[in-house]
C-alpha cells in the first residue's frame, strides 16, 4: 500500500492511495473461500463447490465489496498511523472511468484514490483553576410567596363562566384576544388569538389590568400602558404601548378559602405544608436559572481561553442545523429579516459564528471531558431517557420506542449531561462570588445571555 500527501493546509488534508491488485487479489480469495462455505449451487454438495465455478458466479460482486473493504479498512489504517482524527466522515474519489474500475474488478490493475478530510485539531486547554464566576442569589421574598400561594389557590378553587352579560371585576379569569402596536406598528411577542389573564395578579405589564375592569363579555377596550424601565426585553423597555384588546370570556372565581380543607384537596395537610411545598418549587426554578447564568459565564470563559480553527465540515453541518430552525421560525412568523433590524446576509454571518464558537466549545468540552475523567454513567443516561420521555405526555410510548430503536439519537441525550458535568466541574475549582439579587435582574440576565449568543436549548 502507497500513500502520499497531497495537500496539508490549516486542518484540510488530501492523500492519494494505492492498494496493490495482488493485496486485492488475496483479499478476493478469502472472500471467495469464505462464500464457497456458504454458497448453495444446484448439481454440488455444501461446501464441495470448485472455486473456479464461485469466482464465475460471485467474482465480480465480491471483488466490488473487497474493495469497498479494503478502501474503508486503508483509511482508518491510514489515519492511525499518522495519528489524526478526521472530524467527519473522510471523502474517498475513485478514479472516474469505468475501464479503470474494470481493470481493478478483473484483478488486473492496481486502486488509486484520493482521500480528503479534515483533521480535528489539538486542543491546548487554558488552566480551569479560579475562573472568576458570580452566582446569583435569590432569596423567594415573603409577598412573592404569597403571590404565588394566591395563585395556586386562584387557579386550584376554579372559576365558573359569567355568561353572556359577563363583567370583569377584580380577580376574575378573563380569555382576550389582543394586538400590541407602539407607534401605530405591531410589535413581536405582543398578539394573541385567545389568551388567559387573572386581573389582579400582576401577570401583564403594569396598569394592563386594572384598564380592563368594567369590560363587558364580547367589549373592546384600547389599553394603554408604558413597559417598565428595567423590563427583560430591551427593545420593549420604556416604551408606550396601545393594545386593542377584546374580551372573549369573563369567569368569575368559585368561592372558598384558602385553609387546610382547600391544602387538603390539593394533597398536603395544611396551607402551611402548601406554601413550604410552593417555596420549594420557586426555589428550584430559581437555582435552575442561577446555573443557567453561570454555566452561561463559564462557556463564555472557555471560549475566551481557546482559540484555534476548527473543522469547515462541522461548522457547516452545525450552521444548517441552526439555519433550518431560523428558516423555519421566520417562515413560520410571516417575519422577514429586515423587520428584525438585520438583513439575511448579516443573521447568516452572525449564526456562522454561533455555529463555530458551538463547535469550539463541543471540542474544548469534550477534551477537558476526557483529560479529567468526567464520565456520564448509565443511570444518568437513564435518568435523561426518562426525562425526555416525561416531556411527551400521553405519547411516552411512543418516544420510548423511538429512542430504543434508535441508537444515535439514544447517544445524542448523553451530550447535554456530558457538558453539563463538565460545567459543574469547572465550576467546582472556580472563584465564585455570590450576588443577592431579585427574580426580575436575574431573569433580565439570563435575557441578556440569550440574545448575544443563542445557546443550545437541550433543557
Amino acid at each position: 500500500m502507497q500513500v502520499t500527501e497531497t495537500l496539508n493546509e490549516g486542518l484540510k488534508r488530501k492523500l492519494s492511495v494505492t492498494i496493490p491488485a495482488a493485496d486485492l487479489n488475496t483479499r478476493l480469495g478469502a472472500k471467495l473461500e469464505e462464500l464457497k462455505g456458504q454458497a448453495n449451487i444446484k448439481g454440488f454438495r455444501p461446501g464441495k463447490v470448485p472455486l473456479a465455478h464461485i469466482k464465475k458466479m460471485f467474482g465480480r460482486s465480491a471483488m466490488s465489496e473487497v474493495m469497498t473493504d479494503a478502501i474503508n479498512s486503508t483509511v482508518t489504517e491510514t489515519l492511525e498511523k499518522r495519528d489524526e482524527r478526521a472530524a467527519a466522515q473522510p471523502k474517498v474519489d475513485l478514479p472516474e472511468d469505468q475501464s479503470v474500475i474494470n481493470e481493478v474488478l478483473d484483478g488486473k490493475a492496481d486502486l488509486a484514490f484520493e482521500v480528503e478530510y479534515e483533521v480535528l485539531p489539538p486542543v491546548t486547554l487554558m488552566d480551569l483553576k479560579g475562573i472568576p464566576l458570580v452566582k446569583p442569589v435569590v432569596e423567594v421574598s415573603d409577598e412573592e410567596l404569597d403571590a404565588e400561594v394566591n395563585r395556586v389557590f386562584a387557579q386550584n378553587r376554579g372559576y365558573t363562566d359569567k355568561g353572556d352579560e359577563g363583567v370583569v371585576e377584580n380577580g376574575d379569569r378573563l380569555g382576550l384576544s389582543f394586538v400590541g402596536k407602539i407607534d401605530g406598528e405591531p410589535f413581536d411577542g405582543g398578539t394573541s388569538d385567545h389568551a388567559h389573564l387573572t386581573v389582579g395578579s400582576g401577570e401583564f405589564i403594569p396598569g394592563f389590568e386594572e384598564q380592563l375592569i368594567g369590560v363587558k363579555k364580547g367589549g373592546s377596550k384600547e389599553v394603554k400602558v408604558t413597559f417598565p424601565a428595567d423590563y427583560q426585553s430591551e427593545e420593549l423597555a420604556g416604551k408606550d404601548a396601545v393594545f386593542d384588546v377584546t374580551v372573549l370570556h369573563v369567569d368569575g372565581p368559585n368561592t372558598g378559602d384558602l385553609d387546610d380543607a382547600f391544602a387538603q384537596r390539593l394533597g398536603v395537610e395544611n396551607v402551611q405544608a402548601l406554601r413550604d411545598a410552593v417555596k420549594t418549587q420557586m426555589e428550584a426554578a430559581l437555582t435552575s436559572m442561577s446555573r443557567q447564568h453561570m454555566k452561561r459565564q463559564i462557556l463564555d470563559a472557555l471560549d475566551e481561553g481557546h482559540k484555534f480553527d476548527v473543522p469547515a465540515q462541522l461548522v457547516d453541518a452545525e450552521f444548517e442545523t441552526i439555519w433550518q430552525r431560523v428558516q423555519h421560525e421566520v417562515e413560520s412568523h410571516g417575519r422577514s429579516f429586515e423587520d428584525e433590524g438585520t438583513t439575511e446576509e448579516a443573521a447568516r454571518e452572525q449564526y456562522r459564528k454561533i455555529a463555530e464558537r458551538r463547535v469550539r466549545l463541543g471540542l474544548v468540552v469534550a477534551e477537558i471531558g476526557n483529560k479529567n475523567d468526567v464520565n456520564v454513567t448509565e443511570e444518568e443516561h437513564q435518568q435523561a431517557l426518562i426525562a425526555e420521555v416525561r416531556r411527551f405526555q400521553g405519547q411516552e410510548q411512543q418516544v420510548y420506542d423511538y429512542y430504543r430503536k434508535n441508537p444515535q439519537a439514544l447517544a445524542g441525550l448523553r451530550a447535554p449531561v456530558f457538558e453539563n458535568k463538565v460545567v459543574d466541574f469547572i465550576a467546582d475549582q472556580g472563584k465564585v462570588e455570590e450576588k443577592t439579587m431579585t427574580r426580575a435582574e436575574l431573569a433580565k440576565l439570563i435575557q441578556a445571555d440569550e440574545d448575544e449568543v443563542p445557546e443550545e436549548h437541550h433543557h
